[in-house]
């Protein structure tokens, strides 16, 4: 099945759910936990996967208050002279290079090759990267009739704009999610916006979905240097682990704009790429659009578009993955049976599998509880 993306408003929901995803495992390039993190202890978050004292987590209304800047870049803005941050400069020296694929860095006019060396999913939907020692994107669940809930662009708080997009901000989609048959899904942070809305990204992770990095500033990393694209993958990771006491081995890229060169750092930096192959476009919805064009996307053409495809579904019409007619949700990371989706090792979520397995395919042996 597909993976279908909703974003910042709503912010991103990922649909998959398929057949058979298969990939080698045997020469995957190692990875380690980040030791370049600080060792944070927030309160306030759980310590593991389920909580050992639930009643003790907070709950009621959300904290206004945000999160201090110090010691990071300047909110929704590329880290500017990535290469000469004392922070970045280390683990440019840890990265292997020789296992980064030279990709060039792109602009509006680069135009992918006919042979697309570099597995470009922007411009040819590649998630099966060309080199072999780092695995495919999570792109589908392996059984058909799974639906992969992910949200992108979070957390959103409060959203001054207007007063129908406020109605979109946290803890909005937990709770609704928690009324829905206490749906769980995959929750891609954005660094920037923890900073002004971390009892909201606590709330997240409290409330059992999983939480993974959606970079720093959601710029493309394709245009990236490297140094930036690793300042993008490190402050998002460092707030993450901040705010919340985790460190993420999922991520996904902004606009899914990723290439092999990105992937391979993402990789060594501990975290394994998490696309989707449906776009609801609701990221595109102005909300102070007073006379929107006939080609302008509304809340009421988004909501069109994802029932269009249920509809298309449910009557056999889209059946290129398996479709059937009854869905189970789950977070993406679940169907594909990755129990432990961040290096601390006490949170294990349920899968959907009999045998729960690492970011790189291979079964764990830990025991986890199914779906």
């Amino acid at each position: 099945m597909h993976i279908s993306l909703q974003s910042a408003i709503a912010l991103a929901t990922i649909l998959l759910a398929t057949t058979n995803a298969s990939s080698s495992t045997s020469s995957y390039l190692p990875q380690a936990s980040p030791a370049y993190l600080p060792k944070f202890s927030p309160s306030g978050v759980t310590k593991s996967w389920p909580p050992s004292n639930p009643s003790k987590l907070p709950s009621g209304p959300l904290s206004t208050a945000s999160f201090s800047l110090k010691g990071y870049p300047t909110m929704n803005e590329v880290v500017a002279n990535a290469d000469k941050d004392p922070n970045i400069i280390p683990i440019m020296k840890k990265i292997d290079w020789n296992k980064v694929p030279k990709a060039p860095v792109t602009t509006s006019s680069t135009v992918v090759p006919k042979n697309d060396p570099y597995c470009w999913w922007t411009q040819g939907g590649c998630n099966k990267p060309k080199i072999k020692y780092i695995p495919r994107d999570i792109a589908i669940c392996p059984t058909a009739g799974t639906w992969g809930l992910t949200y992108d662009d979070g957390p959103m708080y409060y959203w001054p704009v207007t007063k129908e997009n406020a109605k979109w901000a946290e803890p909005n989609l937990y709770d609704y999610l928690l009324k829905h048959n206490n749906q769980k899904a995959n929750l891609f942070y954005i660094g920037s916006k923890i900073v002004g809305a971390p009892a909201a990204a606590q709330r997240g992770l409290n409330d059992g979905h999983v939480i993974c990095s959606h970079t720093w500033s959601h710029p493309s990393m394709t245009t990236l240097t490297n140094a930036e694209v690793v300042a993008e993958f490190y402050y998002s990771l460092r707030i993450i682990k901040e705010v919340l006491g985790i460190t993420p081995r999922c991520w996904r890229p902004p606009y899914g704009d990723v290439d092999d060169r990105i992937r391979a750092i993402a990789w060594q930096m501990g975290m394994r790429t998490v696309i989707w192959d449906r776009d609801t476009n609701d990221w595109q919805i102005n909300g102070d659009q007073v006379a929107p064009g006939p080609n302008a996307i509304t809340y009421a053409r988004a909501n069109k578009t994802v029932a269009n495809w249920i509809k298309s579904r449910n009557t056999g019409k889209d059946n290129s993955h398996g479709h059937i007619k009854a869905y189970k949700t789950m977070p993406a990371t679940s169907c594909n049976n990755i129990a432990q989706p961040y290096w601390e090792s006490k949170f294990i979520y349920p899968i959907q599998g009999k045998t729960a397995v690492g970011m790189d395919d291979k079964p764990t042996g830990v025991k986890a509880p199914r779906i």
